[in-house]
């Protein structure tokens, strides 16, 4: 599974932070961070979602008020959102 992050989209209200620890916050930018993340294109971030972390990252994306953050399963099919 992994999981990829518009941070551009992204308006900070740091809700996906609350619900995973692979987000932080970054007050200065407004807007939050995805750890241990490779940056595809601009703005945009991916990582492997680890084992035991799927639901955590299913909830960061379910919570996103502005679908900043997308998962795919391991075939690449986009579960949320």
């Amino acid at each position: 599974m992994k999981i990829e992050y518009d941070r551009d989209t992204c308006i900070g209200m740091f809700q996906c932070v609350a619900e995973w620890d692979a987000f932080e916050r970054d007050e200065d930018a407004g807007k939050a961070i995805l750890t241990d993340s490779e940056e595809t294109e601009e703005d945009i971030f991916v990582r492997e979602v680890p084992e035991g972390s799927e639901l955590d990252a299913k909830f960061a994306a379910r919570t996103c008020p502005v679908d900043a953050i997308v998962v795919y399963d391991d075939d690449g099919e986009q579960l949320i959102p």
